[in-house]
């Protein structure tokens, strides 16, 4: 799927992509609001060393500073300091859990010690900031003191280097005062965090969803897929169920599209036109039914003597979809009750319906018979064209049978309903029985933009007629000429 494709699923899948937007925020929204506030207090120490007024001994003492610091922040967080605080400040809680809210650090080429301690109240975590540099200055003070070695006292060495005072102090520049805010939660970060979360969760799920998705969106990933000719595109109206058949004199999209049908269908066999074209899909559903009955009419309103065959004896509908009798037809022909000039039925103009008849119990059987073929050569010599309405061909066998007595057949398709899966398997159905498949037919694609039909706007519609008034005519009549 390429970057317009992936642009397109977004578009279409916005709902998917809003409402993982709307979860994510919320959740980040119930997240802060829950959270308990975090403060932090934060204190500075500055490392020296005891030298003397000598300037060598100065530098050496900066760089046995920074030499050590590194190993001072270290020690913050250890029991020695945390449990004596803890039992100082009379804080209801453990060292260890004490030390894992403390951090120590020392920036580089500095003899400095920040400490910084997260609590849920400010002045608590000032307090406990503070009490943590006091412990920590006097143990490092402590661990740096030399030991006094054995008569020391009576060696007269200098006080300095051996009565255990410790060669590095501490001072505490800058105290930890009580903060002014928390810095946990973050609301605009955590809203920014569940906005972009959201985002990408929609994204994810309609890749995910493309992916796994094997229908066809356009008719040019239909054309692709099965390389046969794409006879026609008819967009989806939603008033269908009601009004089945197209208008002959009508300019609504799906008229147009039947007309183009029409005009693929009769100018892609040229050389070998077909008499006998059988109308099918892969599964129900998928609008055969209104496919055949509606380029019957298009046909018919060309001029073209027209026979419209019910073939699906499972769920024959043609005959309601016009309102004719469906008890008689195909069935009562095949039987031997009656002849089909005694069964056929006129829906106007140049169409000639031949309904199912009654429900056979062996469709399979009948469909596929000497009979059946006879039938459909009578009306071929009949009528110019010959459609056939016929099962869909996955879930039964019965047109297989008739397909092979057909010269041709369209194979339909519903848009973003078929999977790739069904074509391939439908198509290679009739390839296995030689029958010539003239093209496809891509039903229920979403309709065109605009007020028109196609790229053309409303280039189809007629004008009004203009509406004159008998009175303005008869006064410009006797109006003199030049007149005003």
């Amino acid at each position: 799927m390429d970057l317009h494709g992936f642009l397109k699923a977004l578009v279409s899948r916005w709902p998917t992509v809003v409402v993982c937007l709307l979860l994510a925020t919320g959740a980040a929204l119930a997240a802060t609001s829950l959270s308990t506030p975090v403060y932090e207090a934060r204190t500075q120490l500055f490392v020296a060393t005891r030298t003397g007024d000598d300037t060598a001994q100065m530098n050496q003492g900066q760089s046995f500073s920074q030499a050590r610091v590194q190993s001072y922040a270290a020690i913050v967080t250890t029991r020695q300091v945390t449990r004596h605080v803890v039992k100082e400040l009379r804080l209801r809680t453990t060292p260890e859990e004490l030390a894992s809210r403390i951090t120590a650090v020392a920036p580089l080429n500095t003899v400095l010690i920040d400490i910084t301690v997260r609590d849920t109240e400010p002045r608590r975590a000032a307090r406990i900031a503070n009490a943590v540099a006091q412990r920590f200055s006097a143990v490092v003070e402590r661990l740096e003191a030399p030991k006094r070695a054995p008569g020391s006292e009576r060696s007269g060495k200098s006080p300095r280097t051996g009565d255990g005072t410790s060669p590095v102090s501490l001072g505490v520049t800058q105290e930890a005062v009580a903060p002014t805010g928390p810095v946990s939660p973050r609301p605009l970060l955590n809203l920014a965090a569940g906005v972009l979360g959201g985002l990408l969760l929609g994204a994810g799920l309609v890749a995910l969803r493309e992916t796994l998705d094997t229908t066809l969106k356009t008719s040019e990933a239909l054309g692709e897929f099965t390389t046969l000719p794409g006879l026609g595109t008819i967009p989806y109206d939603r008033n269908v169920p009601k009004q089945p058949l197209v208008s002959a004199e009508g300019h609504s999209p799906r008229a147009e599209a039947f007309r183009k049908l029409r005009t693929n269908l009769q100018f892609s066999q040229v050389d070998d036109p077909p008499r006998i074209i059988a109308v099918t899909s892969s599964v129900p559903g998928e609008g055969k039914t209104n496919t055949a009955v509606n380029l019957a009419l298009s046909l018919a309103e060309a001029g073209l003597s027209t026979c419209l065959v019910d073939g699906d004896l499972r769920r024959p509908c043609v005959a309601s979809t016009f309102g004719l009798v469906q008890d008689a037809g195909l069935t009562t022909v095949l039987i031997g009750q009656a002849r089909i000039e005694d069964v056929m039925q006129q829906a106007g103009g140049r169409l000639s319906v031949l309904a199912s008849g009654a429900v056979p119990p062996n469709p399979t059987e009948l469909l596929a018979s000497a009979r059946m073929e006879e039938v459909l050569r009578e009306l071929a010599d009949t009528y110019e064209v010959v459609i056939v309405d016929t099962a869909p061909l996955l879930p039964v066998a019965d047109t297989l049978g008739l397909a092979s007595f057909a010269q041709g057949a369209l194979l339909v398709v519903r848009a973003a309903k078929t999977s790739r899966e069904q074509v391939r398997t439908a198509a290679e159905s009739l390839d296995r029985v030689s029958v010539r498949i003239l093209g496809t037919v891509f039903n229920m694609a979403p309709a065109p933009r605009g007020s028109g039909y196609g790229t053309y706007g409303s280039y189809g519609e007629l004008p009004a007629p203009r509406v004159s008034d008998p009175r303005k005519e008869a006064a410009a009549a006797t109006r003199p000429a030049g007149g005003k």
